[in-house]
Parts: C-alpha cells; structure tokens; sequence
C-alpha cells in the first residue's frame, strides 16, 4: 500500500505540474495576445496612455489609389482598413446599380500624440464618372486641437426628385484632408464601412414632419449599472435605457450603441465627475457624439471642466422616420433609419496636464423615447444583414420608457452585453478554472485506474 500511495502521489504531482505547464503557457499566450489586440496599447512605466481605437478585427487592408484607374472597389458587407498620408486625394471605387443607396463611413485615426490644428480633419465625397458630387462631408478635430479618431460619411443617394448620381454605373469614394490643417507629417488611419440600403416598396412621402415632441425630458435617477464602454464601433458596449457607469482616460474615447427603432427618440447625458482638484479649466474637455447606423453624425455637445463635477446633454432630437432623409439639415436628415445608433464619449488629453492621468468616473444616461411604429417596406435587405433592425420581436411596441423587459423576450442587446462584457482576463480566468477542473479529474480517474491495475 505504502508503494502504491507514493506511486499514486507522485501521478497526481506530474499531472498537477502538467496541468500548471499548461496554464503558464495559455496565461503567457494570453499576455501577447492581448498586447496586440485593437483598442489596446502599450505604457511606459509610470506613464498614463490612452487606448488606441479598435479596428474591426476582420477588416480587409487595402492600398488607397492616388488616382481612379486603380482604385481598389469597395463591397456593402465589408469593412475595409486603409491609410491617408499627405495631403493629396486618394480614391475607392463603388459599383452601384439604380437600385439601392450607398453609405460609406470613413473614420480617420491620427497618430497618438501628433499635434493639430483646430482645422485638421477629413473631407468626404462621393463622385460619379464624370465628377460630378453626389455627396460631400467634412470633419475637423475642432477646438481641442488633439489626435482622436473622427467619422465622415459618404452617399449616393437614390431619392424622388434628385437629377444627379442616380444612374447605376462606377462612382468613387473620394477621402482627403482638410486644406485649413497642419502637416503632421504622419499618415492616418482609416477604417471604411459600405453599406447598401435596399429600396421601400411604393412611393413614400417627401415631406417631413414639422411638429414633433422637443421637449426636454426628465433627466432618469436610476441606479448606474456598470457598463464598459468598447474601444471602437465594430466593439461598441451595446445598452438599453438606463444609467450606466464607466472610467475613463484622458484622450480615450468610449463607444456605446443603443436600439433605436421607427418612430423613437434618443435622448444622452454624460456625467464626469469630479477631480478633487482645481488646477484650471480645460475647453472643451468632454464630447458626447451621436451617430445613426451607417455612423453619419447625427448631434454632439461639449463642456468644459475646471475640476468639479460637469454634465452635458445632447439636443432633444426628432424621432427616427424614413422620410427624414429629405430634411434639408441635420440633426433631422441624419435620423432616416432604425437600428443601432452609436454614442461616442471623448475626454480631452487636456485633461492630465491640468488634473492627472485618471480614469475619470464617467455616468451616460440613455433614454428612449415614443413608441416603436412600423417601418418602411423595403425590397429585400440590408447589405450587411441587420443594419436598420433593432431586435425587436416582430416590430412589437416598447414601453415608453423604451426597453422591452418581458420575461424569456429575444433582447438583442443585452445578448451583445454579456458577450461584450466578457473581456481578456475574465476569458483567462474562464480557460485557467476550466482546465484545473479538467486536470484535476484527470488525475483521479489516473489514480483509480492505478489502484484497479498496480501493475499497469
């Protein structure tokens, strides 16, 4: 017996360090692949650094062409990753028929710590074959004169009434920078998003709606519910209303998305909280961006901060309606769909020099508006799948607070919540406890064989 409990003693210690080898190896693979993950950057020691915006993981590198000729075609479904260095025009090419509209979103990322002009930025067009504009839009970094990620967006638009751009054939996606910035020298990068949006059935509307519910709510004073804000759009932290609770850094940007269906209206605040210092003021310090599925801008607001608790809100904002498109401004031309709508958090880096690296706590408070209502007919769908779907069973009407709580209900959003929530060193504590428990049952069933068969 004494020979066989040292037999078996000495299993249990070789399975055991095995299991360990095992781990050490999964922690260290974990470690280096979480150092190149998007949205995840390295620091120097004792240096506070802002993460990076997270790339889709499964977009496409492609060459930016300096003239048409070689300009590499864009696919609706795709997402594609390319760079701007200098100042010239570089071009992508659509193939379209005179069907569908086309949306491309282009969000530039200058390099970490470059320094800028209030004018640096990204112009965005959509041409035909013969230059004629479809579409045009231009974002700066504005006044915080400081390398953040920025999302410009281009259309060729198949609408009543419109002469132009509404043939099938070639057109062209045409990305710069802006003439009034800085030459930094250092090539950006972009992220591009096509997608197509099938046409409705029948003749629709043209006219918008004039009177619709401005009024401000009231602010909600609920609990705040812990809810990590992702690193880019492709990983935007999916909520429902609500108040939810994050950090961040200075020069970090945190992206949510939020369903917004027919006939909703989208309300956002975001809270920063206090320093416990006063060593200044910093404008703007906080921005808080919406943008509607295709991420074409719909509203922003900003706010100083000198240290003390501050609070903004963006605009009351229309309700959602397919014939929003043929608004003559946003924030109204821009709310022309259902689905997904992102909410971008941006403190300045600013904001270290004045009250250290942080992290900040962080409240958005997010309301939902109305009644979902149905939407357009569409002739087939969205390319990619699901992009002007919010999630909703069946198109059913939400409560007017917006969310659809009812037990065993389909909650899309939620689904991406938990999934999302999920992060590199929960993962890693998942897989370490899964194979203990797997290592350790390994050892005893070795153990019993053993004590069945010595002489095995």
């Amino acid at each position: 017996m004494g020979r066989r409990r040292g037999w078996a003693t000495a299993l249990r210690e070789a399975v055991v360090r095995t299991a360990a080898g095992r781990i050490t190896a999964v922690a260290a693979a974990f470690c280096v692949a979480s150092a190149g993950l998007p949205g995840t950057v390295a620091e120097a020691a004792g240096t506070a650094a802002a993460p990076s915006y997270a790339f889709d993981r499964n977009a496409r590198a492609i060459t930016a062409a300096r003239g048409t000729t070689d300009a590499v075609r864009l696919e609706p479904g795709t997402t594609y990753r390319s760079a701007l260095a200098g100042r010239e025009k570089v071009y992508y090419r659509l193939e379209l028929d005179a069907a569908a509209t086309a949306y491309v979103s282009v969000t530039a990322v200058p390099a970490a710590g470059t320094t800028l002009a209030s004018g640096d930025g990204i112009r965005v067009s959509v041409q035909n074959a013969d230059s004629g504009s479809c579409s045009y839009d231009t974002v700066t970094v504005g006044a915080s004169r400081e390398a953040h990620p920025v999302t410009a967006w281009g259309a060729r638009e198949i609408l009543d009434g419109k002469g132009l751009c509404q043939e099938a054939g070639t057109y062209f996606l045409v990305v710069e920078r802006t003439e009034t910035g800085t030459e930094d020298g250092q090539p950006w990068e972009l992220e591009l998003t096509p997608v197509s949006e099938p046409p409705s059935t029948g003749t629709g509307a043209t006219s918008v709606p004039e009177v619709w519910n401005s009024a401000t709510p009231a602010p909600l004073v609920e609990e705040p519910g812990n809810r990590p804000g992702g690193a880019g759009f492709s990983d935007a932290t999916a909520v429902r209303q609500g108040v939810w609770r994050d950090e961040i850094v200075p020069g970090q940007t945190l992206f949510y998305k939020v369903p917004v269906d027919w006939g909703q209206q989208l309300y956002a605040t975001v809270d920063l909280d206090s320093a416990g210092t006063d060593s200044g003021f910093v404008v703007p310090a906080l921005d808080l961006t919406a943008y509607n599925p295709v991420r074409a801008e719909i509203a922003d607001t900003s706010i100083g901060y000198g240290g003390t608790q501050k609070s903004t809100s963006l605009p009351p904002l229309p309700p959602v309606r397919h014939v929003n498109r043929y608004a003559p401004t946003n924030p109204t031309q821009s709310l022309r769909f259902a689905g997904f709508h992102y909410l971008a958090v941006y403190l300045s880096a600013h904001v270290a020099e004045r009250f250290g690296d942080g992290p900040y706590g962080v409240k958005l408070r997010v309301r939902i508006g109305g009644t979902a209502q149905a939407g357009p007919a569409y002739q087939g769908g969205s390319v990619p799948g699901g992009v002007f779907d919010t999630g909703a069973r069946g198109g059913r009407s939400t409560s007017p607070g917006g969310a659809d709580d009812a037990a065993g209900g389909r909650d899309d959003a939620m689904t991406a919540i938990a999934v999302g929530g999920l992060g590199t060193g929960s993962a890693l504590l998942l897989v370490l406890g899964v194979w203990t428990v797997t290592a350790r049952r390994r050892a005893s069933a070795q153990i019993r064989a053993s004590a069945q068969n010595p002489m095995a």
